[in-house]
């Protein structure tokens, strides 16, 4: 599988240098500083390969990820992998960039050792790794045997001797929308990315079952979803022959699954922008809708309505929520809404003047954009039909589900 391991500096200076196979040199790490680091203007692709030698790497922060290898390996593999080591760095650490490695170099060697063994990788589960990989701030207060028998058995994400007084689950539904409209008001592109994500305070190994309302398991009438991806204690077999989502989750919080829609997008808001370009004035005229019920509302909503870059003065209304303000620094109105009711409108209207210029410049009238939050709404329509918990001790849990659809790019052309 994977040859080597290493973490670079911005400046393309070796931070770790992990060797797990003897078909690659120490070397190789100033093959990818000199192809890849120091012509970065030149790399479009994370997969680069020179000769026999294969480089996939990732960028976080002020650091380069980067994984070697000599054969023809699974690339979406080695992405995973490399993700799932910039998710440990971030746990352990707080954040992972170049000064926690360097403060904590010793403990990335020992996690990059217990990740991969000779190159293949083995349990990258952080609440097991935090058993027995500790620090100062991480300390394990479970017994050596407990230790080996949730590293070694077939449920590693979870100890068995977890306990609470009260046994809670809650379940939070997170949808990105994102939206593209032509000028002439048309949907050029429409879908939602979305994730489903879970803190579990369940006491002992309880095993939980859980269902949607998508399409194959509502008889053609509910919400077609595509894409699945789940947490590795979802039990596949079971979802591929009944749709069922059965699994033993985790202790603490983590995200079950993610999923994509792009067939019947429920639009939080229309749009509807009106702008004139009248000489060294340009009129705009912003009205916006709420599509959902009256009865939810949004939350912290920017829009964002693009200026020509030669804008000198604005004059700004605004007729109903919000306040607007002229930025000159990003060439844009920005209106901000605290609390905007379903069904409801508000509108703005604004005339900014422009400077002289002895050549004219076209604009090149970029979207208005917006950004905001709506809760207990999905624009997939998703809604989640039960969740089940069953343990041998037959206690009673209490489960919560709340909802939140959010703006990805939601863009509307001018």
């Amino acid at each position: 599988m994977l040859s080597a391991v290493f973490i670079y500096n911005q400046k393309g200076e070796v931070l770790i240098s992990r060797l797990y196979r003897h078909d690659v040199k120490r070397s190789v790490a100033d093959v990818f500083r000199v192809h890849v680091i120091a012509s970065v203007g030149a790399v479009r692709s994370p997969v680069t390969t020179l000769g026999s030698t294969t480089f996939f790497h990732i960028r976080y922060d002020n650091l380069w990820i980067c994984a070697v290898a000599r054969h023809n390996v699974n690339a979406a593999l080695v992405f995973e992998f490399l993700y799932r080591v910039l998710g440990l760095g971030v746990s352990y650490f707080g954040r992972f960039d170049e000064s926690a490695v360097k403060s904590n170099f010793v403990l990335v060697y020992e996690l990059l050792d217990e990740v991969l063994d000779f190159g293949y990788p083995q349990n990258m589960e952080v609440d097991t790794l935090k058993l027995y990989v500790t620090t100062e701030s991480v300390r394990s207060r479970v017994e050596a045997p407990q230790i080996t028998m949730q590293a070694t058995g077939a449920t590693t994400w979870r100890r068995q001797d977890i306990s609470y007084k009260k046994n809670e689950a809650f379940v939070d539904v997170i949808e990105a929308v994102n939206l593209l409209v032509s000028a002439k008001g048309t949907v050029l592109r429409s879908d939602v990315q979305g994730q489903i994500v879970m803190r579990s305070f369940l006491s002992g190994m309880p095993e939980c079952k859980f269902g949607l309302n998508d399409k194959l398991q509502m008889d053609h009438a509910g919400v077609d979803i595509a894409d699945c991806q789940f947490h590795q204690c979802v039990r596949l077999g079971k979802f591929d022959v009944d749709r069922t989502i059965s699994f033993i989750p985790p202790d603490g919080e983590f995200e079950l699954m993610r999923y994509r829609a792009a067939d019947n997008i429920n639009l939080p808001f229309k749009v509807l922008p009106v702008v004139r370009e009248r000489g060294r004035t340009v009129e705009y005229e912003v009205l916006i809708k709420a599509n959902f019920s009256a009865k939810l509302c949004a939350t912290n909503m920017v829009v964002t309505v693009p200026t020509p870059p030669s804008a000198t003065t604005c004059r700004i209304k605004v007729s109903g929520a919000g306040k607007a303000k002229y930025d000159p620094e990003g060439n844009a109105l920005v209106w901000r809404i605290s609390r905007l009711q379903g069904l409801q409108e508000t509108s703005l209207t604004a005339v900014v003047d422009l400077a002289p210029m002895a050549k004219p410049v076209v604009w090149s009238r970029p979207p208005i954009s917006l950004d905001f939050q709506v809760l207990m709404f999905t624009a997939s329509g998703l809604l989640v039909r039960f969740l089940k918990v069953f343990e041998k001790s037959n206690y009673h849990s209490v489960k919560w589900v709340r909802y939140m659809t959010k703006a990805g790019s939601y863009q509307v052309r001018i």
